[in-house]
């Protein structure tokens, strides 16, 4: 796959945004936006040829998940598909959102042939590529889809995926809610300058007045701008119509309502990455930087139940992988693997502000990552 050039994939995809815009009318509700800048064919940003994910900037990668930190994520994981696999009757994986492939090939190796097939789910063509380099000794045992069957029997994984997915803003100002949305920033009169001009156009905030509101009342009179999730819920509803027996497990950084809609979190949870940082700016070179926002579990809980799914647990990463064996595997590691198999459960990096959700359908059953610690009530 040829690499394209950074600023020519941000100056087309801009075009296209702003085509977008003008087309609705001079102005894009922020998850039609989100969405052109992350998944437009080609030039989004999990659409086009960068590396995204690495250990370091220097790899040419701009953020790091779970599975390339240490292996010992994916082999804990694996004990809990297992058990999930031996509950629910069932023998294959199904992985949304695989990134590197990391996930899957640690999972894979852990449970051989209690796993029948493994069959990905990924919009990123350069990803997909990555994934079957990484994952050719299992031959026809993976397979990649574009769309989900009918009907789907085993177990899902979704690691850094639900983030991933466009969100809208609201911003209530002076009492009065708004919808976020953006607009093409006016040209501005040429004068003779000494720096480069930037050569497309640019994106500024427009707020609409709206009905949409957030699910809880927030509470005291300050401006506060937060998100909702329809793409998210629908996503989980969507797999709960397909799935006729199974289970699935989520990860990703997040909240229950009552923490995610508090009066103090006024400014929203919208951030970018880049090389390994992290910036408030979604509107700024597009297509060369991830576009993220925090789940709010308790929307995602009550969307997989009203669509027929029922919540196995709810808990933090770090308690859900000592639930399910990390600390017997960090007794056999040596010291490289222990240190960063420990950022996945302290409190100040990933253990506390990484959740993980699980339902299933069919006979209800113990899932033992959520064994001590449930926090399904929270929600």
């Amino acid at each position: 796959m040829s690499r394209v050039p950074a600023e020519d994939i941000s100056a087309q995809l801009s075009q296209i945004i702003v085509d977008a815009t003008q087309s609705a009318g001079g102005w894009l509700a922020f998850d039609q936006f989100m969405a052109h800048a992350l998944y437009t064919p080609g030039l989004g940003y999990y659409a086009n040829d960068s590396r995204k994910l690495g250990t370091m900037p220097a790899s040419g990668s701009d953020f790091v998940t779970a599975p390339e930190m240490t292996p010992l994520f994916g082999r804990t994981l694996a004990l809990q598909v297992a058990q999930a696999l031996q509950m629910t009757q069932t023998d294959e994986v199904w992985e949304f959102g695989a990134g590197s492939g990391a996930l899957a090939l640690q999972v894979l190796e852990a449970l051989g042939d209690q796993v029948k097939r493994y069959t990905i789910v990924d919009l990123s063509g350069s990803l997909r590529l990555r994934q079957q380099n990484l994952l050719h000794k299992f031959g026809d045992k993976v397979r990649w889809v574009d769309a989900l069957p009918p009907e789907m029997r085993g177990v899902v994984l979704g690691n850094e995926v639900l983030d991933a997915m466009p969100v809208k803003l609201l911003a209530r100002i002076k009492g009065v809610w708004h919808e976020r949305g953006v607009a093409v920033r006016p040209e501005q009169p040429t004068t003779v300058r000494a720096e480069p001009v930037e050569a497309f156009p640019s994106f500024t905030w427009q707020d609409r007045v709206t009905d949409l509101r957030p699910p809880l009342e927030i509470e005291g009179p300050h401006d506060y701008l937060t998100e909702i999730h329809p793409q998210a819920e629908a996503f989980i509803r969507t797999l709960a119509d397909h799935l006729v027996q199974g289970a699935a497990f989520f990860i990703d950084y997040g909240f229950p309502e009552s923490e995610y809609y508090h009066p103090q979190r006024h400014m929203g949870t919208v951030m970018c990455h880049r090389a390994h940082l992290a910036d408030p700016d979604p509107l700024a070179d597009v297509g060369l930087k991830d576009i993220t926002a925090h789940v709010n579990f308790t929307g995602i809980a009550l969307a997989g139940q009203d669509a027929g799914l029922e919540v196995l647990g709810y808990c933090t990463q770090a308690r859900f992988l000592m639930n399910s064996g990390l600390l017997d595997l960090l007794a056999k590691a040596d010291l490289k693997e222990r240190v960063n198999a420990q950022k996945l459960i302290l409190e100040h990096e990933m253990g506390e502000l990484f959740k993980v959700i699980g339902f299933f359908k069919g006979e209800p059953w113990e899932a033992i990552g959520f064994a001590h610690g449930d926090r399904t009530h929270t929600l």
